[in-house]
């Protein structure tokens, strides 16, 4: 089988027209993505001071919805498909069902499986009174969603992997058991946390086919863009940046955009070199040194 790339793509913000979205998409479609992952995230809200000195909340909404982009992305390029995020913050167990008959009636066949972030202001995640708290709970929730909609497996699911491990787990070895039980609840495959050291994806990897998970694990990669990620990256997502590259781009930090691009590059090549058949590529928002990398590799 020839690689391929997947990509994920971060729902614009309010304001951006349709058109203007797909244009944006259009370009990363040369290079044969199988499927676009598109995000979500939970609601955000406000307090709002009224004049008896009370407060108020307001749903704060500053991005199209993720059921928006991914039917404007099904209806611009239906050769490609669009796999959507399924997160427990935020939402009960009614909802996210809800939210099922959604993809079912859409025709969406693949979705990636998340417990999602905590709330703004809260040190750790905490479920809606009748959601879930872990991501094995909302896949196996999927799967019982499907047995009373007809007993067949409707949806691909995917969760994800960390390589440098879950920020909340104690030690790697621990979060790969989590990992496992994720798998063993019904996930198909999993999507990893970016990473900037390929030597850690292949040592995730290794560690856990040894601790029995067989379904297929796909790098998640992207291209440091400026100088200011190579603090924001780590504090955001938990990961370690290589010496090499950071040294770098302190050392030129006017062309970080450029090495970032060079260093992804190189990443890819090592992967495909090794062997990996699909590689995942976290846009967030900016597509350029992607579409780039992609035109080296694929």
């Amino acid at each position: 089988m020839k690689p391929f790339p997947s990509l994920e793509i971060v729902p614009p913000l309010n304001g951006i027209t349709k058109a203007e979205l797909l244009e944006s998409i259009r370009p990363l479609l040369e290079f044969g993505p199988r499927y676009i992952n598109v995000t979500c995230h939970r609601d955000e809200y406000e307090f709002r001071p009224e004049p008896d000195g009370s407060f108020t909340r307001h749903l704060l909404r500053k991005r199209i919805s993720q059921t928006a982009v991914c039917a404007a992305v099904q209806a611009a390029f239906p050769d490609v498909e669009v796999v959507p995020h399924l997160i427990c913050g935020g939402a009960s167990a009614e909802q996210i069902e809800s939210q099922l008959q959604d993809f079912k009636f859409m025709g969406i066949r693949n979705i990636l499986v998340l417990r999602g972030d905590a709330a703004t202001g809260e040190k750790r995640f905490t479920p809606e009174p009748d959601g879930y708290a872990h991501a094995e709970d909302l896949v196996s929730a999927i799967r019982r969603f499907e047995r009373t909609e007809g007993g067949e497996r409707r949806f691909t699911l995917g969760v994800a992997g960390y390589p440098e491990k879950h920020f909340e787990s104690p030690n790697l070895d621990t979060d790969i058991q989590f990992l496992k039980r994720k798998v063993d609840a019904g996930a198909d495959q999993i999507i990893t946390q970016m990473f900037f050291d390929n030597a850690v994806f292949y040592d995730f990897v290794r560690r856990c086919r040894a601790a029995g998970i067989t379904v297929p694990i796909i790098p998640g990669i992207k291209p440091l863009s400026s100088a200011r990620q190579v603090d924001l990256l780590p504090e955001s997502f938990s990961i370690d940046i290589p010496l090499a590259l950071t040294a770098e781009v302190a050392a030129h930090p006017d062309q970080a955009y450029r090495i970032g691009q060079e260093w992804c590059r190189e990443q890819c090549r090592d992967l495909l070199a090794n062997g990996v058949q699909e590689i995942h590529f976290y846009t967030m928002g900016r597509s350029d040194n992607v579409i780039s990398v992609l035109k080296d590799c694929f």
